[in-house]
């Protein structure tokens, strides 16, 4: 039975196709000199005063539908970054969640934060593209590539100089990706098969994760109880998209998350 992820995979490779015809390799390499200077998204996460947040700009998801109609991606990146964000995510793909890279050149011209452009990633053509749109970082998923190809990919995101995200559902990917030797390491709380969420898988695999790498929860965050838990258990930054986006006040959501995670410290 073919699944979620499957699925999405299947047409992101039609669409890679599609991108490559209409605009080829040498024209994104010209469009890649000319992009902005790469701003260190691991630096700005590891010097968040208490819990780095990664906020996302997110108009739908395959789970939960239109999330947000009055979408604005510069309005809310904006507002993310005045509220203390470190860094924020801009999803990019158009079928299942409803972004395009336009969203992620225009934030990343309006907030001087790093931007990372989140994504099902499985070739360098997509690479150059997220470094001519102007991205600091690239999302990598795991489960959506082979050893070799997460290997490859990692490269051709640090050569242009931006930074990766390696996300990992699936334990079994941990040792693969440790030996890429990463800076960053995302847990993804959901489960991208069946999309279930479970803010636990983070907190069993940490003790895993060594203290060199820094750490990102993704996936099921919504109340400052849950920055609380994850800070406890040695977690150094999450990403939060959904529950952000569905806030009446985006700016109080991040002030809410953010903010009482310091008091259940000082407790």
């Amino acid at each position: 039975m073919t699944n979620i992820l499957d699925e999405i995979v299947a047409h992101k490779r039609a669409e890679i196709e599609a991108a490559r015809r209409r605009r080829p390799e040498s024209q994104l390499e010209t469009l890649v000199a000319q992009a902005p200077p790469v701003r260190d998204f691991v630096q700005s996460l590891a010097s968040a005063e208490h819990i780095g947040l990664i906020a996302e700009v997110k108009r739908a998801s395959p789970s939960a539908g239109t999330i947000r109609d009055d979408f604005h991606p510069v309005d809310v990146a904006r507002t993310y970054e005045r509220h203390g964000a470190s860094c924020i995510s801009v999803l990019t793909d158009e079928r299942y969640f409803q972004g395009q890279l336009d969203d992620l050149t225009a934030v990343r011209s309006a907030v001087s934060i790093p931007v990372m452009r989140k994504d099902f990633i499985l070739e360098h053509y997509q690479v150059l593209e997220a470094r001519a749109a102007g991205a600091d970082c690239v999302l990598l998923i795991a489960e959506c590539l082979d050893v070799e190809r997460l290997g490859e990919l990692y490269a051709s995101i640090r050569q242009l100089g931006m930074q990766a995200l390696i996300e990992i559902y699936d334990s079994e990917n941990l040792q693969h990706v440790l030996k890429l030797h990463p800076s960053l390491l995302g847990i993804n709380n959901r489960n991208l098969k069946t999309f279930v969420t479970d803010l636990e898988h983070t907190i069993r695999l940490r003790p895993r994760v060594p203290d060199s790498v820094l750490l990102v929860s993704e996936s099921g965050i919504r109340t400052p109880a849950d920055v609380g838990r994850l800070r406890a258990a040695g977690v150094q930054a999450i990403l939060v998209g959904e529950s952000l986006m569905r806030a009446a006040d985006i700016g109080a959501a991040v002030d809410a998350l953010l903010t009482p995670a310091t008091a259940a410290e000082e407790s």
